[in-house]
Formats: structure tokens, sequence, C-alpha cells
């Protein structure tokens, strides 16, 4: 099936995408961003569909049409030094008095910090019969964006990986470039959560094609899943299946397999395209619409962190009951690499 894309150029680059390499422009995060693409409709998987005019017939467990990876990046597990301030006061001025109790001890009591929600998060995922996979920083103090030794979190990293949840490495600032800074935090993780991480995303979605693909291959990780655009949803290589990213510089495959991040939360509000929730939401539908037309797998990043009009967790469970309704798999990355590469990848 690879061999009838290489006959079709145009997606052929796309899938490969050759415009990333030998970059002249990057963003302020050194990314490729979708503004400097010459590819305008990220909305339509053009590749995944062409693959599946061509023969891909994708299988999913319990004869689930298309699939939804559900993943979290934590990158903050301590509040900022202020929110206790700022936290109560808001509280208060919504009068809501149960969080202005709460509030003021968010920073030393764990039953008040609304970041450390792992449990309640698996829980809510949990109702919709579905398992996830949390990416763990594993910064040194004066490293970029520092917030938490792992060391510190090693029970709560053992608790989600003993119910049947992920726990894979999220790379720091440097990780996509640096064999030595991926490797030392991959082993780092390991040690705490005392088994080995096959799954990685890298902070700020930094990434390099076809560069970090290379290094997470030599660094022993199953599968990547930082592969989407920042300041954009949607498919940034057409594909919205896995697959193994090729290089064209070697002409060979990489050994690793990609699950495309297709939405992150923050893409879609406040920090990139700036919608209101209403029209995130027909988006999303959107978007999970032509995953389940082409029997796809649909990757969504939510943060721990991440509150919308003053709520956490809502939004994220009106997701989980709408793909639920659908019927889709709903899994973690692990659960999608394990299950793609043993049934579908051997004839794809």
């Amino acid at each position: 099936m690879i061999e009838k894309l290489k006959q079709n150029e145009e997606l052929w680059d796309l899938f490969t995408k050759k415009e990333e390499y030998n970059l002249a422009f990057s963003d302020q995060y050194d990314r490729f961003p979708y503004y400097l693409s010459g590819q305008r409709n990220v909305f339509d998987p053009r590749v995944s569909r062409f693959l599946v005019e061509n023969g891909l017939r994708p299988e999913y467990p319990d004869g689930k049409k298309f699939a939804v990876c559900l993943t979290h990046d934590i990158d903050v597990v301590y509040p900022e030094k202020l929110y206790p301030i700022i936290g109560t006061a808001k509280a208060f001025a919504k009068g809501n008095l149960a969080d202005a109790i709460k509030t003021p001890f968010s920073r030393i009591n764990k039953r008040c910090n609304p970041c450390w929600n792992f449990r309640e998060i698996m829980e809510l995922e949990a109702k919709y019969n579905a398992k996830s996979s949390f990416y763990f920083l594993a910064l040194r103090p004066g490293e970029k964006d520092f917030n938490y030794e792992i060391e510190d979190l090693e029970a709560e990293l053992k608790f989600i990986s003993s119910h049947g949840w992920e726990v894979g490495l999220h790379g720091g600032h440097e990780s996509y470039k640096s064999f030595e800074d991926m490797r030392e935090k991959k082993q780092r993780l390991e040690r705490v959560l005392g088994k080995q991480v096959i799954g990685y995303r890298n902070h700020f979605l930094r990434f390099k094609v076809p560069d970090t693909w290379e290094l997470l291959s030599r660094a022993n990780f199953k599968y990547d899943t930082t592969f989407g655009y920042a300041d954009c949803a949607g498919f940034r290589n057409g594909m919205c299946h896995p697959f193994r990213p090729y290089n064209i510089n070697t002409g060979k495959q990489i050994d690793i397999i990609e699950l495309p991040l297709i939405v992150m939360d923050r893409t879609l509000l406040r920090s990139y395209m700036r919608l209101d929730v209403k029209k995130a939401w027909e988006l999303i539908k959107g978007l999970i619409e032509k995953v389940e037309q082409y029997n796809g797998v649909i990757t969504i990043l939510w943060h721990n962190n991440t509150c919308i009009e003053g709520e956490s967790l809502k939004y994220y469970e009106k997701f989980l009951k709408y793909v639920s309704g659908k019927k889709a798999w709903i899994a973690s990355g692990e659960e999608v690499y394990n299950w793609w590469s043993t049934n579908i990848e051997p004839g794809y």
C-alpha cells in the first residue's frame, strides 16, 4: 500500500511532510506551524482517504468502527505561587464558597489542589469504559518549565499504571533534538515507574521532521504522539491512522509508530485558534466525523490543568459522552499501539 502511495507524488510529499525538510523558517519554539504550510485543507485526511480507497480496512476491538486515543500532558502538578490568592478571589466573586475555602491550601494539600486530579480523570474515563495515557515531565530544577520532581510522584505513577492506564514521557524543551536528553529523561521516569516506558510526546509539541522520529527510535520508544500542529487542529500529514514515518533522506521507514495528534485543547481556545466554546465543539465534531468515515483514530490531548469557563472536566466529559455514543473504541496510546502493531500493521 505504501508503494501505491509513492506513485501519487502530491500525496507522498504530504505523507512524508517533504515541506518540513530543510526549513528556512520556524516559530518561536522552533516548530513548523500550520500558517507556514502549503497544505491548506488540514481538516481533510487526504492520505488516509487514499489508503482506504486502495484497500486499508482497519478493524478495532468489539467491531468498533473507529478509535479515540485519550492523552494528557502533565505540565503542572502544583499551581502557580499566586494561585491561592487569585483563585480564592475568583471563587468568592462567583459565589463558589466551597472553592473559596479550599483554594488557599491548594499548594500544600493535594485534596485542595486542582492539578492533582489524575484519579478524578481516571474515574471519569472509567465511566465510559475508557483508559488514557498520562505523559509526565522528568525535568530537573533549573530546566525551563520545571514544576515537579518526578520522584515525588512515584506512588501516583504506580497507582495510574497498576490500574491499566498508561504512564509515558513528556519530553522537555530540548528533548526533541537531543538523544542524550531524551534518553536520560526516559531512564529517570522508568526508574521511578519500575517498568519500561513506550509512549512519548514532546513538551510544547516541539518536533523536527524526520530527526525527532529517528531519535525516538534510537531511544527505544515504540510510539510517539507529538505530530500535530500547535496552532491548528487537523491532520498535519493528511493521516487519521497510525503510521510508520518514512525518512526521504535515507529512503527507509523509521522504526516507530506515530499516533498523529488531531486535537489539543489549547489549540482550539485561548492559545491559538481562539474559538469560542461553541465553535470549538463544532470543529471537534467535524473532525470526529472525518475519522469515523475513514475508520481512523482521533488522538485528543486534554491537559490536567485545562479550565474552560471555570469548569475543569465538564467539557472533557462532554467529549467522552459524545464519542461513547458513537460506539467508538476509546483507548490509551499504549492500547492503540498494541492493537495497531499486532492486528493491522502487518497487512498495511
